[in-house]
């Protein structure tokens, strides 16, 4: 089973849209989007999100079943460093990297600035909704894996795409992979209209694990011509 993350193009954040840069994004993805092989498509309710995947489902024929935990993860905290009720990433490296807490998977959330906030109640949310979703596709949540096989006409070989945001892909990711969210989101960054693949390895039978093939790769936008964005970067993107 594959598992493609797609973050919305360049968003216009006060329209809840896309830039114009933002819809030719959107379109030269639509162009590698068509080419897949996709067994559903699922899409966050936000603007952003929408308006990215439609040109990809128009250009295929396709629909999108909107799911509201796919919209940006939402679990503000008091950050002592960056004040108060805001987004519990982009935490200055001088200040989560003293805190070896941050650094497990489980104990990222008992630190004081994330119970300042909702943000294991949300984890903890979304996660379960994503393993949920792929218990349809016969993939059950045991422990830090999947067990396969459980599911009566299962799909095995499904693709599905998510279109969404880069904090919640990497709070979803952080729950498949066994990894801090803080990690992810302090050390990855998913460009506009980037594209994050995970598969299912299953080496044994009847137990898979999801594996990272890519993260936030653009190589349709570099084959267009058009340059990476730096939304949500703070450093200039490396454009070759």
């Amino acid at each position: 089973m594959r598992i493609i993350f797609v973050r919305h193009a360049e968003p216009d954040y006060a329209n809840d849209t896309l830039t114009e840069k933002g819809w030719r994004e959107a379109a030269l993805l639509a162009e590698r989007v068509s080419g897949w092989d996709v067994t559903d498509f699922y899409v966050s309710p936000l603007g952003r999100a929408r308006d990215t995947a439609s040109l990809s489902l128009k250009k295929m024929g396709r629909t999108a079943e909107t799911f509201d935990w796919l919209r940006e993860f939402h679990g503000p905290v008091n950050d002592p460093t960056r004040g108060e009720n805001v987004i519990p990433w982009d935490f200055y490296p001088e200040y989560w990297t003293k805190i070896p807490e941050m650094y497990d998977k489980d104990g990222f959330g008992n630190t004081e600035v994330m119970k300042s906030g909702r943000v294991m109640e949300e984890y903890v949310r979304i996660s379960g909704e994503l393993d949920a979703l792929l218990a349809k596709y016969g993939y059950v949540r045991e422990g830090g894996l999947y067990r396969t096989g459980k599911t009566e006409g299962a799909a095995h070989d499904a693709t599905i795409v998510l279109f969404c945001h880069m904090g919640v892909t990497l709070f979803l990711c952080s729950h498949l992979l066994g990894i801090s969210p803080v990690v992810l989101t302090s050390g990855f960054f998913l460009a506009p209209a980037s594209v994050t693949v995970l598969a299912s390895e299953e080496r044994c039978p009847g137990t898979a694990y999801f594996r990272c093939q890519t993260a936030g790769d653009t190589s349709h936008l570099r084959a267009g011509g058009e340059p990476v964005s730096e939304m949500g970067y703070f450093t200039e993107p490396f454009q070759g």
